[in-house]
């Protein structure tokens, strides 16, 4: 379980919610909770390096970055309106005793919008 780092409590990102974290690989991510589900996906909006976690979730499972309305899958990180064209990275989650752990990038289908 080394490759997994402990971001936060479960009962701290209640559901609609996103959090911004930074891994000790220096990778900022975005972790986020759909309908109870919790996952993460990459903290920085392809087009134009804006905080994703600043953004708004929506109930659909995308994440609207605030600044120029890109949106992205939160399932797949596939961007799903422009102005992004590229997917951001996603990250194997686990909830564990209650606590968030965030892995390694996952391998997704990488399409453009």
């Amino acid at each position: 379980m080394s490759e997994f780092e402990d971001v936060g409590a479960v009962v701290d990102l209640p559901d609609g919610e996103m959090l911004g974290v930074e891994l000790t690989t220096r990778q900022p991510v975005c972790v986020y909770n759909v309908g109870g589900t919790i996952g993460a996906v990459g903290n920085l909006c392809t087009h134009a390096l804006f905080h994703l976690s600043e953004g708004v979730l929506h109930g659909d499972g995308t994440i609207e970055c605030i600044w120029h309305g890109a949106r992205f899958d939160c399932r797949t990180g596939a961007a799903k309106r422009h102005p992004a064209e590229w997917p951001v990275p996603v990250y194997d989650v686990r909830v564990v005793n209650g606590r968030i752990l965030v892995g390694p990038e996952v391998a997704v289908e990488e399409t453009r919008s």
